[in-house]
C-alpha cells in the first residue's frame, strides 16, 4: 500500500487496536542501501508491533536492508513478492519474482543470516500462465527451506501483461481454497491470507477454517473503526471495542505535535476520512476535513469541527471473541 499505511496511517491504526500487526508501505532496498533515505524508517514507538515491508531482488542489498530495518526497530522484515505495478516489474522485484522461486529463497536466506527478527515473504498464488497449483508449494517449499516460517499469500494471480495495478486487486478471480489447502500441506508454517477480505466477520471465519492469520489492506483502510476498532475483542479476546470518537479525540495531541514540527494536517487528516465511514454525519465529516486541512491555520480545532457534524451512537454491544484468537 505505497503512498498510503504511512507513519501517520499507522499511528492511527494502532489507536484504533493494540493487537494487530501493522505493515509498512514498500520500501526498496535500494532507496535505503543506496539512496539513503533514512527517513523511510521513521516510527513511532507507539506503532508496535509493526513490520518493515522490504522490495528488492538482491539478496546482498536486501541483507543490508534488512540489518537498517532491524537497527531501527522494527520487529519483523517483510519481502515483497505480490505487488503488480509497472514499477516494481522493471526492478525486477514484487511478484514478477514468482517466477524465480529459487533467486527469492537466497534472498530470504542472505535476509535471515542478516538479522535477528523474523523475516517473512508476501506473495501471489500465481502469476500470468503458471497454474497456481503448482508453482504455490513449490514457492513456499523453498522460501520455507531458507528460513522463512510465516508467509502471506494473496489469493489472487497477477497478470504482469494486459491487467494495472488496480485491475490485478479485483478481476483475477479469488482462490481462498488453494490458500487454504496450502496451510494443509505446510502445517508448521504461519499461512496468512490476504485478498478480498473485506470485513472482520469474514476474517474470523477464514481464522476459524484454520489459517493462521489474515491481512487486510484496503478495507481496513476505508473503514478502520469497523475492522480494527473491533479487532482486539473479536479476534483477541482482549481490551475492548474503540470508538472512533474516542479515537478522534486521541489523535488531537500528535496532530498538534506535528504541526509544532512544521508539518501539515492534511497529512494526517487524509487518513481519517473513513473512520465514521457508514455514520450518520460521515459524509460531513470528510467534507470539512477535504475543505479545510489544507489550509495553513488549520489545525485540531478543524478536527474537532468536524467531529461535532457526525451524530453520536451508543457503543455496540460486546462481540464474543473467537475461541483461538490470531494475527488480523
Amino acid at each position: 500500500m505505497m503512498d498510503w499505511t504511512d507513519r501517520h496511517c499507522r499511528y492511527l491504526h494502532r489507536l484504533l487496536s493494540h493487537e494487530a500487526l501493522l505493515y509498512t508501505e514498500m520500501v526498496t532496498a535500494a532507496a535505503l542501501v543506496r539512496g539513503g533515505a533514512l527517513q523511510l524508517l521513521d516510527h513511532s514507538e507507539q506503532e508496535h508491533p509493526v513490520a518493515l515491508q522490504l522490495g528488492g531482488s538482491d539478496p546482498d542489498e536486501l541483507a543490508q536492508a534488512a540489518r537498517m530495518g532491524a537497527e531501527a526497530g522494527y520487529d519483523e522484515i517483510n519481502l515483497n513478492c505480490g505487488c503488480p505495478s509497472d514499477r516494481v516489474q522493471s526492478g525486477t522485484f514484487g511478484a514478477v519474482l514468482m517466477t524465480q522461486p529459487a533467486l527469492v529463497a537466497d534472498c530470504v536466506a542472505a535476509m535471515r543470516a542478516a538479522v535477528n527478527v523474523e523475516v517473512t515473504v508476501k506473495c501471489r498464488i500465481g502469476v500470468d500462465d503458471q497454474d497456481p497449483e503448482e508453482v504455490l508449494p513449490e514457492f513456499i517449499a523453498r522460501i520455507s527451506a531458507a528460513g522463512c516460517d510465516r508467509v502471506i499469500i494473496h489469493a489472487r494471480k497477477a497478470w504482469l501483461r494486459g491487467l494495472s495495478p488496480r485491475e490485478n486487486r479485483s478481476i483475477p478471480p479469488l482462490d481462498h481454497d488453494l490458500v487454504l489447502r496450502m496451510k494443509g500441506l505446510f502445517g508448521t508454517m504461519h499461512i496468512s491470507l490476504n485478498g478480498g477480505v473485506t470485513s472482520l466477520d469474514q476474517a474470523v471465519e477464514l481464522l476459524d477454517k484454520g489459517l493462521d492469520g489474515v491481512m487486510i489492506g484496503r478495507a481496513a483502510y476505508h473503514a478502520p473503526a469497523d475492522i480494527l476498532g473491533r479487532a482486539d475483542v473479536a479476534v483477541f479476546g482482549t481490551g475492548r471495542e474503540r470508538m472512533a470518537e474516542d479515537v478522534v479525540r486521541d489523535m488531537l495531541p500528535y496532530i498538534e505535535a506535528h504541526l509544532m514540527q512544521g508539518g501539515k494536517l492534511g497529512q494526517i487528516t487524509r487518513h481519517m476520512l473513513g473512520l465514521f465511514a457508514g455514520r450518520p454525519g460521515a459524509r460531513a465529516w470528510r467534507r470539512v476535513l477535504s475543505e479545510g486541512a489544507h489550509r495553513a491555520d488549520a489545525g485540531p480545532d478543524l478536527v474537532l469541527r468536524a467531529l461535532a457534524r457526525v451524530e453520536p451512537v451508543e457503543p455496540a454491544e460486546t462481540v464474543q471473541p473467537m475461541e483461538t484468537g490470531g494475527p488480523v
